[in-house]
């Protein structure tokens, strides 16, 4: 995992969303759904779901070279493979897909830690770079 400290949003801190691993182009985040993040099934809301998703696709963009100083989805899809229980740890990996200038594509899997697959997803985002991508390949 990364050395630096890890700051960490009002939301994260609500959900319970912790930081797992950082990679090159990757972030991994886990969750633990409380009570309170159920739906009238009683199994954890589509949107807690999606809000892990988005969060680990989101911080997998903070790990490129240059930096994104900032990272705002304006796309956002979800398909929900299996339903989650409340009480059961999840874990969202998030990789970039593409990244260019203004705009980066990524992609997510939602787990439990035993390895069943509970939704995938796939993210389109608004980036703010940090001074130093202006041309090449990656630029958009």
């Amino acid at each position: 995992m990364n050395s630096q400290v890890e700051v960490v949003s009002p939301a994260w801190r609500w959900l319970g969303i912790s930081l797992v691993e950082l990679g090159e182009g990757s972030a991994t985040v886990e969750m633990t759904p409380a009570e309170d993040m159920a739906n009238h099934a009683g199994f954890v809301h589509g949107g807690m779901i999606s809000a892990l998703a988005d969060s680990a696709m989101g911080r997998s963009l903070r790990t490129l070279k240059p930096g994104v100083a900032r990272a705002m989805s304006f796309d956002l899809k979800l398909s929900f493979i299996s339903p989650a229980r409340v009480g059961e740890t999840l874990r969202a990996t998030g990789r970039v897909v593409h990244a260019g200038r203004r705009t980066a594509v990524g992609e997510c899997r939602v787990e439990t830690l035993e390895g069943r697959l509970v939704a995938t997803a796939s993210g389109t985002f608004a980036i703010t770079r940090e001074k130093g991508i202006t041309e090449g390949s990656n630029a958009d």
